[in-house]
């Protein structure tokens, strides 16, 4: 089944140039940026996707087109079987919140809030007047066992550590089963060992059937993905399998050891 359908996705934005100084009465020109100039992307349920490509390929422009935080130009998007290319902002509204799992680089958490209360936000906004105080708590629990945080729901995200924080901020965007998670650049406020643990955790939920798709500039997280998308200059320029696939759980032991092995020596 696709979950994401991309045909012909086009981005254009209409900037302003400034008049010119020497010609006084010349008027202002439009000037049109192509982010995106056309673009087929789908996804099937289960895969784990990346996206790559260089400063100004158009991967941001993709990425908040899939979120639902901005509309194509031209083209058509099904996203879990709703063309989302008209919809109006309740429609989008609605969309990120139930059919999007959303993980960013910074995390993203309230301050002042514990890390079950976190994850039990997005379900305050899902319209679903059946799901009562109880029923909330127990998804968010559910959701922070899942990634192995349990047993810290009641710490605030001051007493976590970054890749902890990440987990929680997996957890809230797994809450409302969303039809794919979408990260953006997940790991990059993490070290080494937490990157590790946080790709190990998305290979984890991808072979329980969730459908992930991350940004991301680094060549070695898109090999614990199965297949990298890149884009240039606004095309989709390549689409293609991950044959010799990571493991990062495999990764973060032999780093762990590597470590232990040094931190002996010294």
């Amino acid at each position: 089944m696709s979950v994401i359908e991309m045909r012909g996705i086009k981005r254009e934005y209409r900037m302003e140039s400034k008049p010119s100084k020497i010609k006084k009465n010349t008027a202002q020109e439009a000037v049109i940026v192509r982010a995106l100039r056309g673009v087929d992307f789908f996804a099937e349920e289960g895969e784990f996707i990346s996206v790559m490509g260089p400063s100004g390929s158009g991967k941001s422009t993709l990425m908040n087109i899939l979120g639902c935080l901005d509309k194509p130009s031209g083209g058509t998007y099904s996203l879990d079987g709703i063309e989302t290319s008209s919809s109006n902002s309740d429609t989008f509204a609605y969309i990120r919140n139930i059919k999007i799992g959303f993980v960013f680089q910074s995390f993203n958490l309230l301050a002042r809030t514990t890390a079950l209360e976190n994850v039990e936000l997005p379900l305050f906004y899902r319209r679903d007047k059946t799901m009562d105080n109880a029923k909330r708590k127990e998804r968010a629990i559910n959701a922070l066992k899942e990634v192995g945080l349990d047993e810290r729901m009641d710490h605030f995200p001051s007493q976590l550590s970054g890749g902890q924080q990440q987990r929680v901020a997996i957890a809230r965007a797994m809450v409302n089963d969303p039809a794919f998670i979408l990260a953006d650049e997940p790991t990059g406020n993490l070290d080494t060992g937490m990157t590790l643990e946080i790709m190990g955790l998305f290979q984890q939920l991808n072979k329980r059937g969730k459908t992930i798709v991350m940004v991301t500039h680094e060549p070695e997280l898109a090999a614990y993905t199965k297949r990298v998308i890149t884009l240039r200059d606004g095309l989709l320029v390549s689409d293609k399998t991950v044959d010799d696939r990571r493991n990062a759980q495999e990764d973060l032991a032999q780093w762990n050891k590597n470590h232990s092995l040094l931190a002996g020596e010294t």
